[in-house]
């Protein structure tokens, strides 16, 4: 487990309100009674979702449906009336709000004008990015937004190991930007964003796990925290499935395929504190469906209120108490396979 970044901690505990708490105890609630009852029970609202900015991107990572363009759902960019218009409904409950699913956010003009948004209603906001467009007026508007973290991705440190997985990214190019950000929440006066590098481990990039480590710490970063990787053809064996164990989801059996390695956990209890809304206004249930194949409604058609307690929402709830291994989307779920390093 991280150690705890006490600034960021006493940052997130701002964002809570009497309402919001209450709502977190009905939520946590209502989970551990459909347990114990075997059927879907829900009384709060989620109290963190993901807003998906775009689904473009500039890289080609191998393992992204953005980065392959091999969606089977529409893509775009999230219009900013209907995501005030979203927030609007939800800011109430809402706690944490993850301005990322696919693609880079970044991409989306309106992006940082969305946080700001979200960041006046008292909403801890967070995003992933893979800082190529961290520009000098991209940086200052990024302190000034009031995001509270910003996700880093650099899976190497030097570019011949980068750009193994990061296709036709600049190392440089994320440095740079990094090191602008430190810049301007020091010249801003500002404790937010809470900077983390991330670093998704795979067997080009696990000999420079340490070397990451002090390059977080030359350019001011608060954290690194290390991945493991999700590989779609791995039963056969994959070039990216690292060698050490520590960082693998994987195991090789004695025929020399491979398999998940961790026992995949009967319960899950997303369901009941957050869900996924695509650009297009998708409710879908986590982040590993990335094409919103399970999708309860539409948020330009309905209000959240209806979608969240439908009769598709709560089929798949019991479909979750019923079994996981049943769900596709559950089949190479990453639930207790991440890995977290500090210095």
């Amino acid at each position: 487990m991280p150690q705890i970044n006490w600034n960021d901690a006493f940052n997130f505990t701002t964002k809570l309100t009497p309402r919001r708490v209450w709502n977190g105890v009905k939520v946590v609630s209502s989970f551990y009674y459909s347990q114990w009852r075997k059927q879907p029970i829900q009384w709060g609202k989620p109290f963190s979702i993901s807003l998906e900015p775009t689904t473009s991107c500039n890289l080609r990572c191998p393992e992204c449906p953005s980065g392959l363009r091999a969606f089977t759902r529409p893509i775009g960019m999230l219009n900013q009336n209907f995501f005030k218009k979203t927030i609007d409904e939800l800011h109430q409950e809402l706690l944490y709000l993850i301005f990322y699913f696919q693609g880079e956010p970044y991409l989306n003009p309106d992006f940082l004008d969305m946080v700001k948004y979200a960041s006046n209603k008292k909403i801890y906001t967070a995003t992933s990015t893979n800082a190529h467009y961290l520009t000098e007026a991209n940086a200052k508007r990024t302190v000034e937004s009031g995001l509270d973290r910003l996700i880093i991705s650099i899976d190497g440190t030097t570019q011949e190991v980068y750009q193994q997985y990061r296709i036709g990214g600049k190392l440089d190019k994320v440095l740079e930007g990094t090191r602008k950000i430190v810049k301007w929440k020091k010249e801003l006066g500002s404790k937010t964003p809470y900077i983390f590098f991330q670093f998704l481990v795979v067997k080009p990039n696990e000999h420079q796990i340490e070397d990451v480590k002090k390059l977080a710490k030359e350019i001011g970063v608060d954290d690194v925290r290390f991945k493991t990787a999700q590989v779609y053809d791995f039963e056969n064996g994959n070039d990216l499935i690292p060698t050490i164990n520590k960082y693998s989801r994987y195991r090789k059996n004695a025929d020399r395929t491979y398999s998940i390695k961790n026992k995949l956990l009967n319960h899950c209890w997303k369901l009941w504190h957050s869900c996924v809304i695509t650009w297009d206004g998708r409710v879908v249930p986590c982040c590993f469906d990335k094409d919103a194949t399970h999708q309860f409604g539409d948020l330009k058609a309905d209000s959240f209120a209806s979608i969240w307690h439908n009769e598709k929402y709560n089929t798949f709830r019991t479909q979750l108490i019923d079994g996981r291994k049943n769900i596709d989307i559950c089949a190479n779920c990453s639930e207790g396979t991440k890995v977290w390093e500090e210095d």
